[in-house]
């Protein structure tokens, strides 16, 4: 099973939990954790979230350019192969995942089916 997380995207991940925790919002250690939810149109989405804690049982955790990175084993078999990129150019500002398991988006590209 493999993830990526572009260089980036890492950098842009680091650049916020480092303002977070300057803020006193976000404590010491904390993982970018991936996973697949319920919802929208087509029925699954990409969900980006800073997660203090992991559950050592359920979840996976990577280092990827120097982010750890958490995945719930249940989400990481949808997950094979998906790339997190991030774009800050004039049209477009954020977080995108590229999935190749995905069949078929949603008109908006929010969500997705398998």
């Amino acid at each position: 099973m493999a993830i990526t997380l572009t260089e980036r995207a890492a950098n842009e991940v680091k650049r916020i939990v480092k303002e977070q925790q300057a803020s006193g919002a976000a404590p010491e250690k904390v993982y970018l954790r991936m996973r697949i939810v319920g919802g929208g149109c087509s029925g699954f989405q990409h969900k980006l979230d800073l997660d203090p804690q992991i559950n050592e049982k359920l979840d996976e955790v990577f280092e990827l350019h120097g982010v750890p990175v958490v995945v719930d084993k249940r989400s990481l078999m949808y997950l094979d192969s998906a790339v997190v990129d991030f774009h800050d150019d004039l049209n477009r500002r954020g977080f995108s995942v590229t999935n190749p398991n995905a069949k078929s988006t949603c008109g908006c590209g929010s969500s997705f089916s398998m």
